[in-house]
This record gives C-alpha cells, structure tokens and sequence, in this order.
C-alpha cells in the first residue's frame, strides 16, 4: 500500500509538471485597430439630474430632487407606496410654498375628493431655520397646506392632523445651502391616528 502511494504522488507531481499555459504578449498600442470600436456620444449631465444638459431647462437642479422631462423639479408628487405621499418644499424661513409647488395640488385634490381617508400633515424646517428663531415654523407650514387643501378643494378639515417636526427629522444634510433646502418640507401622508407620535 505505501509503494502505491509513493507510486501515485510522483505520478501527481510529474503531471502537474508537464501543464503548461502559453503566455500571450498584449499587443503594442500601435497595433489596436480603433477603426473597429464603436464610438459612444456621451450627453452631458451636469446637476445630475437624468436630463441631458441640452434638454434640462433647469440646469442646476439640486441633488435628489425629483424632476420632470425638461429637468425642472417637480415639489409635489402623488406616490403610491403604503398610501399616498404629498411633498410640498419651501424657501428658507417662509410658510408659502415655491411657486412649482401649486401644479401638483390639482391632483392631489381630486384624490382626495374621491376617497374619505385622513391623512397627516407633517411640517419640517432645516436647523439653520430653527436657528433664525422659527420654532413655530414647521406647523405654520403645515397648517398652510391644510387650509390650503380645505379651502380650494372643499376638504372636510376633521380628515387632517397637522405635526410640526421642526428638524428633528432632517432627510439631508443641514450644512449645505442646497441639501438643506430638502428638509425645508410638509409631508402629507396616509394616516392612522393610533400609529401617530406626537
């Protein structure tokens, strides 16, 4: 058994020995045909958005912002996730919303006119809002898009809670002007009283 052993290992090793790779030397650059390689055009896109620059009619458009086909953002959207989300985005230290803000409301308020569902309005600041002393800012802003909602598409108000969160929910960083404009925010979301922190 120990000689068919010894038999076996160096039949292995011989085996092993005689494999060889033949090593193909890379071709010099001077050999690449680049005649043959597909040419890719390249679309600039500089704020980062998805829209070419050449057809982005707002060219510097802030990181995670949800925008349009001609690069523009879009500050309320209708989603369907657990429910209907509404975002709704403001300029520094104000209650009313910027004025792009108005197009999704239509929307919006015929989904609410066709259901009796109650929703959460949920107001945000950045800390550098809450630093000029606009403590109360956050539910001001809730309360706009409330009575916003209530006054132009006849929205009983008994279907809306209105939260100010103020910054203690940023979802970018406060220490950039641009990123901070995204926590300057309401939500208005589906809701369920009992799951509501207050």
């Amino acid at each position: 058994m120990k000689r068919y052993s010894i038999l076996l290992l160096t039949a292995s090793i011989t085996l092993a020995g005689c494999q060889t790779t033949e090593i193909v030397p890379p071709k010099s650059i001077a050999e690449v045909n680049y005649a043959d390689m597909p040419i890719l055009l390249i679309s600039l896109d500089s704020d980062g958005d998805g829209v070419p620059d050449d057809l982005d009619q707002c060219p510097e458009t802030p990181t995670n912002v949800v925008v349009d086909e001609s690069g523009c953002p879009v500050s309320v959207d209708i989603l369907m996730y657990e429910g209907v989300e509404a975002r709704v985005f403001f300029p520094e230290n104000s209650s009313e919303p910027i004025a792009s803000s108005y197009r999704g409301f239509d929307k919006f308020g015929e989904y609410l006119r066709n259901n009796n569902k109650e929703f959460l309005i949920e107001g945000h600041i950045s800390t550098h809002e809450k630093n000029s002393g606009s403590d109360t800012l956050a539910t001001t802003r809730a309360e706009f898009i409330k009575n916003y909602i209530v006054l132009n598409y006849g929205i009983n108000p008994k279907r809306f809670k209105v939260i100010g969160r103020n910054d203690t929910q940023p979802i970018a960083s406060n220490d950039d002007p641009e990123d901070r404009k995204k926590n300057q925010r309401v939500y208005v979301t589906e809701n369920r009283w009992s799951n509501t922190d207050d």
